[in-house]
């Protein structure tokens, strides 16, 4: 993969690999939940999993979850530009692994929605803080790759998730694999040592005054706010109401419903990875389109593919097998959010980047967050299908909201400026 810059130096690899680890851990943290959502609702309620109350109080956590990324969003990238890219990223990761771990003690559903949403505060922060450090550090020509490694990180991340759940799929309580998410909290010792603040958050900084959420909109900077909130808004809504329902979906599927409990599990689990599988190859494919097109015109185009497939998906049913392969297409179309990293933060001001990016993009989290409560509201008991078809409407006018995101230009190869 040459990018034709300069080669990378220690502090940026560090940075790098930083923010990787990161974004490897929220992807771990954030689908443990989902992978045993049905049956721990099911028995933090102390009922059966047809139970329609499990659907309901399941997407009210998810929800939950979603309102506490986006308010960890705005809240760790507001400290991002406060006290650094570095602090920030150790507090975001300690936050969300503490809380992970410490689900797996609650002994009521709303005892599990507290600690989702408080572990959401630390992964959502993660996102914008992550990405900041990476545009003030890596070279503009490498930042379409690290983009899709950064995305990457996230789906590696899902599929060790995953392999917890394989560990742990004969745990009757569906507990233990919450104690998986404490892991992240020892990787926070590295960060503080080896990793260094930004040179360009340093210099901003200097003798300046802190920027706040209210610069968002000034005449100056609100046309790129109100376009990113929209874009986020939109497309996150589709994307989260497809990524929690699709367990449901595969789990509710003829061939599935009528299996053991495990067998159950394994197939929801095998549907997660196949979809992670699609999702890594569909970043380097976003990528490598950016590189060509340009990231508006990208992201336009594979939000409208994700559009297409999620509507033949979903417009009848299939059988297991034949899903899975819907699926794989699913997975590389949501290769269009690796490049919002890349993207989104590079739109605002030093001093504004981690507010900005964090308080856009986790906005669309707290409207998927309706969204999520709203299909699930709405689907017919026991089957999720017509539920994903809807929202899976939604991404052709993300496509067109798209279009209207300010183009940064990816820069040609052979040229190595970080700004």
């Amino acid at each position: 993969m040459s990018t034709g810059a300069t080669p990378l130096s220690k502090a940026q690899l560090r940075s790098g690999l930083a923010a990787w680890l990161g974004w490897f851990f929220d992807g771990l943290d954030m689908h443990l939940y989902t992978l045993v959502a049905t049956p721990f609702v099911a028995s933090l309620l102390a009922t059966d999993v047809r139970d329609p109350a499990v659907g309901r109080k399941g997407s009210i956590i998810q929800a939950a979850f979603l309102v506490g990324w986006a308010l960890g969003g705005a809240f760790f990238g507001r400290l991002g530009d406060l006290l650094g890219r570095r602090k920030a990223l150790v507090l975001t990761i300690l936050t969300y692994a503490c809380f992970t771990g410490l689900s797996s003690l609650a002994q009521t559903w709303w005892q599990l929605m507290l600690f989702r949403f408080l572990g959401a505060l630390g992964i959502g922060g993660e996102w914008a803080v992550g990405a900041a450090l990476l545009v003030e550090t890596w070279p503009r020509a490498w930042r379409p790759w690290i983009a899709a490694v950064l995305q990457s990180a996230v789906n590696i991340g899902i599929m060790f998730a995953c392999l917890a759940g394989f560990v742990f799929k004969h745990d009757q309580s569906n507990r233990l694999i919450f104690l998986v998410g404490i892991v992240p909290a020892l990787v926070t010792l590295w960060i503080r040592k080896a990793v260094p603040e930004t040179d360009a958050w340093s210099h901003a900084r200097a003798g300046a005054q802190p920027a706040g959420i209210g610069d968002l909109f000034t005449p100056a900077a609100r046309g790129v706010t109100f376009r990113v909130l929209g874009i986020c808004a939109v497309s996150l809504t589709a994307h989260w109401a497809f990524m929690f329902w699709q367990q449901a979906h595969v789990r509710a599927l003829p061939e599935i419903a009528g299996l053991e409990a495990d067998a159950r599990n394994t197939a929801a689990l095998v549907a997660l990875l196949v979809i992670m599988v699609g999702s890594m190859a569909g970043n380097f494919i976003a990528g490598a389109l950016a590189r060509r097109l340009g990231y508006r015109k990208t992201i336009s185009g594979m939000l409208a593919a994700y559009f297409l497939v999620m509507l033949l998906c979903f417009h009848r049913s299939w059988t297991y097998q034949t899903t899975l392969l819907w699926f794989v297409a699913i997975g590389v179309c949501q290769g269009a959010f690796a490049l919002f990293t890349m993207c989104l933060p590079p739109l605002f001001p030093t001093l504004l980047r981690t507010t900005g990016a964090g308080f856009c993009y986790n906005f669309g989290r707290i409207v998927a967050a309706a969204g999520t409560v709203l299909f699930g509201l709405f689907s017919r008991v026991g089957d999720f299908r017509e539920a994903l078809l809807y929202a899976g409407f939604l991404f052709a006018p993300a496509a067109a909201l798209a279009l209207l995101l300010p183009q940064e230009p990816v820069q040609s190869a052979g040229r190595s400026s970080t700004r």
